[in-house]
């Protein structure tokens, strides 16, 4: 595959300092049942790349001796973990709030019948990626028939109130691109989400994140490819908003890998590029304390001009 990494490493980003640590985003592994054109992390079926027990029991002991607000579970499909449900119980029982990065059609996967059911007890924040609400689009960027499945899980947590007004249980839904282009304005796209799901399945949910593609790994690979990272990296730099700058997610999150291995970001994380707010060459979970990190750089590539391009791009959607 081709790799955009050796074009990202010289930059002239501006410098970015840590504020105090809120999100610790863990990456279960990138075991998944998808294989999704723009996926960063080049997660699918196949991958065998696991986090183990001894490390969910870092990342434990880390929310233990923390402040940290937020446990952020990512993958691949991290529910595809064999430690999931218990890295999820133990943090609930710590009073942490957990956030889910779920691929709805996992809720229809047999083996997974009671997810849902569980996302529920332990009242976890629900971000499931729907990269459009029209079906030719998903199919196209997932695979054919996962667009139905998706709906069918989506439904699954609609009757469990998630999504649903008053009911304290939280959905919001990913949109991504699948072509070198900004994604358009979050508000707007939102309200059109929330129409037409309605509209068509009787779907509703709370926020939609509206993200940027990163001009790595698989999405990368097929920008070189199709002769068109030049031009996407220019639209970037470009749009670059030096407003984004104090809420990018890296000034408050990191990264972990299911190695146990720190980041500042996901996207870091993908590109090796290590944290280097602690004095070690490769940090570690277990050689970080969350106290050291406010005031200290975060590491940047030109990749960091997808996520402050135009209204901006985080976990957590548009910044603007």
């Amino acid at each position: 595959m081709l790799d955009t990494r050796p074009l990202l490493l010289q930059t002239d980003f501006p410098a970015i300092t840590r504020a105090p640590l809120d999100t610790l985003q863990v990456n279960l592994g990138y075991l998944c049942n998808l294989s999704c054109t723009h996926c960063h992390v080049n997660a699918g079926p196949n991958r065998t790349e696991l986090m183990d027990r001894e490390n969910i029991d870092l990342v434990l002991d880390f929310l233990k001796s923390s402040e940290v607000r937020f446990l952020d579970l990512t993958g691949g499909s991290p529910e595809m973990n064999p430690h999931y449900r218990y890295l999820v119980t133990e943090a609930r029982a710590l009073g942490v709030n957990v956030m889910n990065r779920c691929n709805p059609t996992l809720l229809m996967e047999p083996g997974y019948e009671d997810l849902a059911g569980f996302f529920a007890d332990n009242q976890l924040i629900v971000i499931a990626s729907m990269p459009c609400y029209e079906e030719d689009n998903v199919d196209k960027q997932r695979g054919k028939g996962v667009y139905q499945n998706s709906i069918a899980g989506l439904k699954k947590l609609n009757a469990l109130g998630y999504g649903v007004e008053g009911s304290g249980l939280e959905l919001n839904l990913v949109y991504n691109p699948d072509e070198p282009v900004l994604p358009p304005p979050q508000q707007a796209l939102e309200q059109d989400y929330k129409r037409e799901l309605l509209a068509e399945h009787g779907i509703v949910f709370n926020q939609l994140f509206a993200l940027a593609n990163m001009p790595i790994s698989r999405f990368g690979a097929r920008l070189l490819a199709k002769n068109q990272y030049t031009d996407y990296m220019a639209l970037l730099r470009g749009s670059f908003s030096e407003a984004n700058l104090g809420t990018v997610m890296c000034r408050s999150l990191i990264s972990v890998d299911y190695q146990g291995y720190v980041y500042d970001c996901d996207f870091n994380q993908m590109l090796e590029l290590p944290l280097i707010a602690v004095d070690k060459p490769r940090p570690h979970l277990r050689d970080l304390s969350a106290d050291v990190l406010a005031g200290k750089p975060v590491a940047i590539g030109e990749h960091c001009y997808g996520c402050t391009a135009g209204q901006g791009s985080s976990c957590g959607g548009a910044l603007a």
